[in-house]
């Protein structure tokens, strides 16, 4: 069975643990400016009118495409995580150590901010549009996330990590951008289809508004730990797993 590793600073710190970090704090930035970058879009074509089934399908689309292309640049020099919660959920399987996982936060949260100032800027200062629940209570909305970002890193151990994937890895970044997108549909009028904890606090740091973003840090992570609790232990064998790089 998969377990926690703690790393090392020497492990963290080798030349090609930079480059992942480096990696994973562009292709942050890339799905972020893009993906934030739609919403902002469509509120100014509609002069920031509710977002409509047309707005809601256009966002997922815009989020899913984003998706593929940040993980599949990334995926040969990080393995392509773009996300906290994806991060959280390797560790807890064993893919990834611990230690590494929490410089992949700092570069995925920077590269969101970065991502998010960027757009306030080159739009001439057009709000950046924050997740919230709404209507919705904040329980409802945890339990939301908690069931589509189980499903996001599921995808990801089925179709990057499993050793038996075979020919399905090389669809893998399709994959997950295809389950992103199909989650914003189904959650984006609800909890707002976040996912991804680096997702929701670049736009929180560039409106200065952190109301209710607990809901996508725990949501997420709680989803993303199941999933990397889950099929390891159960899908993968002892035999079959592959331990820990130590410059990953």
């Amino acid at each position: 069975m998969p377990g926690i590793a703690i790393g090392s600073l020497g492990d963290s710190f080798s030349g090609s643990s930079i480059k992942a970090y480096i990696a994973e704090f562009i292709s942050t930035l890339l799905f972020v400016f893009a993906g934030v970058g739609s919403a902002i879009a469509y509120g100014k074509l509609t002069a920031d009118a509710a977002l409509d089934p047309a707005g809601l399908v256009a966002i997922a689309v815009c989020h899913g495409f984003a998706l593929f292309v940040a993980v599949s640049i990334a995926a040969n020099i990080s393995g392509g995580h773009v996300n906290p919660a994806v991060t959280f959920g390797l560790a807890v399987g064993g893919q990834i150590t611990v230690l590494t996982g929490v410089f992949y936060w700092i570069a995925q949260l920077l590269g969101s901010t970065v991502a998010c100032f960027l757009l306030s800027f080159v739009t001439g200062g057009l709000a950046v549009p924050t997740h919230n629940v709404g209507s919705l209570g904040a329980i409802q909305g945890v339990v939301f996330e908690i069931v589509i970002t189980f499903a996001l890193v599921y995808t990801v151990y089925a179709t990057a990590c499993d050793p038996k994937k075979g020919s399905v890895g090389t669809i893998a970044p399709m994959a997950i951008g295809f389950i992103v997108g199909a989650n914003i549909l189904a959650a984006g009028p609800f909890s707002g289809g976040s996912m991804n904890p680096a997702r929701s606090f670049g736009p929180a740091v560039a409106s200065f508004d952190f109301s209710g973003h607990w809901v996508y840090w725990v949501g997420p992570l709680i989803g993303g730990g199941l999933a990397g609790a889950i099929y390891p232990n159960v899908f993968i064998s002892s035999d079959e797993h592959i331990p820990v790089s130590n410059d990953y």
